[in-house]
């Protein structure tokens, strides 16, 4: 089945879209460092990464495009580096994504979507893969911050990063709070086809010896729509053993996306 309704399918992305205990962690009381280099905010970055097996719990979403709005809650499994697995109420909508693949079904409809990041990249304006849709959910940086060179200076009572070589087409531009070193804003644009990905950490929360994000608002722009969703986290237990029943019903509809869809 051919689809042109993109507000559903980013939607859809967007809602999966989306700290270790290491001894090298540095740990702080929340005081910003105005002589911190932008090297070692990195570093602590980077130091303070969630190191875990497997992660479970509850999404409690709400959605909004300006036209309407709604609430759901789902489950989230992750198994790190390898899967990341949502169902909704019922089983109602499913999701299962890997490293190499993108897939999810809907009941409601009887359809469904089977392939690679490559469409998702195309939605969204900036290059998707496995590791950013999962450092999106874990607090990370998106994109590798240690691949280029940049500039700090203290906003909004965060350490703020900006590339020291500003691009035309792209740009991005990172917060990361004090007390964990972990995101608390992150936003990529392409200020030339009015696209915008704005994603903010309202809080972090402590789940034994981990930190992880307690809410997190989305908004995503292109030109004239305007989605946004907030996602918090509830019941997150680690290392449990998990599996990850999914399996497209027999006799759904595959969406097909076409090139008026990118």
């Amino acid at each position: 089945m051919v689809i042109e309704l993109k507000n559903r399918v980013v939607l859809f992305i967007l809602l999966i879209i989306v700290s270790s205990c290491g001894t090298n962690k540095l740990a702080t009381d929340g005081t910003l460092n105005s002589k911190m280099s932008a090297k070692n905010v990195i570093r602590q970055h980077y130091l303070n990464q969630l190191d875990f097996k497997t992660l479970a719990g509850k999404l409690k979403i709400d959605y909004s495009d300006g036209d309407g709005s709604q609430g759901l809650t789902v489950s989230l499994r992750i198994e790190k580096d390898k899967a990341i697995w949502i169902s909704a109420p019922l089983g109602i909508v499913k999701a299962y994504i890997t490293p190499n693949r993108v897939s999810f079904y809907n009941k409601l409809d009887n359809e469904y979507f089977d392939g690679d990041f490559s469409y998702l990249s195309n939605i969204l304006g900036t290059e998707l893969d496995f590791d950013k849709v999962q450092n999106l959910l874990l607090g990370q940086a998106l994109f590798n911050l240690k691949a280029e060179t940049y500039m700090v200076s203290v906003a909004d009572e965060n350490y703020q990063l900006k590339p020291k070589d500003v691009g035309t087409l792209f740009k991005t531009l990172f917060q990361i709070e004090p007390k964990n070193f972990k995101m608390s804003a992150q936003q990529i644009s392409q200020p030339l086809r009015k696209r915008l990905l704005d994603i903010n950490y309202k809080n972090y929360q402590k789940i034994n010896k981990w930190i992880l994000p307690n809410e997190i608002k989305i908004v995503a722009i292109e030109k004239d729509n305007r989605n946004v969703i907030d996602i918090a986290y509830r019941n997150i237990e680690f290392d449990q053993e998990l599996r990850f029943p999914y399996k497209i019903p027999d006799g759904f509809k595959e969406i097909v996306l076409t090139k008026n869809d990118f």
